[in-house]
């Protein structure tokens, strides 16, 4: 029993020690979203829709992704994305859409699509550790036609960015800047489609 009593204060004090300090905050990052423009003209008469960019499950949710090997995947515990990298790329893709000047509108998809629907899939979003760290982006364009029921155009991108410095936020940087130069490849080649195939005027 005396045991027992000289015992407690101890088994108190490691318990206070477990309990002591505040838990580790999650830091919360975000991709860099043009201005929304205001566009007087247009190139092209033309109503494109932006459909939900498709990717995985783990994509679709907000941890920051990480590969450490060729089939290794690991996601950061206290480091997450504002919102899933699905969401945030269809949004950035449809303000640099507008920011073309090139269609009379451009909408975001919240299903099938309309009727000229530009689909996205994303592959790869992840900071890549190897010899140097890097930002991988990797994603598939296809421009659909309801109409016709055909795929007009497509477009594959995938690149890697070196990351400068070690830290999380250098790899969002990263991963943006990445994410950028692939999203202009698409608008751009979307422009020279449509200078090639002007849509049909009544």
């Amino acid at each position: 029993m005396h045991k027992l009593i000289r015992l407690a204060p101890i088994a108190l004090a490691v318990f206070a020690l477990g309990g002591c300090g505040s838990p580790k905050p999650i830091r919360y990052y975000s991709v860099q979203i043009p201005a929304a423009p205001t566009p007087s003209t247009h190139t092209y008469a033309i109503d494109l829709t932006v459909g939900r960019v498709a990717g995985s499950d783990l994509l679709a949710s907000g941890p920051i992704v990480y590969k450490s090997g060729t089939n290794q995947v690991g996601t950061y515990l206290y480091h997450r994305w504002t919102d899933s990298p699905l969401d945030m790329i269809q949004e950035k893709l449809v303000r640099m859409l507008r920011s073309s000047g090139d269609y009379e509108s451009v909408i975001a998809a919240t299903g099938t699509g309309g009727e000229i629907t530009l689909r996205t899939r994303l592959y790869d979003f992840a900071e890549v550790d190897s010899e140097a760290i890097s930002g991988l982006v990797t994603m598939e364009f296809e421009l659909y036609s309801r109409k016709s029921g055909k795929v007009l155009w497509t477009h594959f991108y995938t690149q890697t960015e070196p990351v400068q410095g070690k830290e999380v936020p250098a790899v969002v940087q990263a991963l943006d800047r990445n994410l950028d130069r692939g999203l202009n490849e698409a608008v751009v080649g979307l422009n020279r489609y449509f200078a090639a195939h002007p849509p049909a005027t009544n």
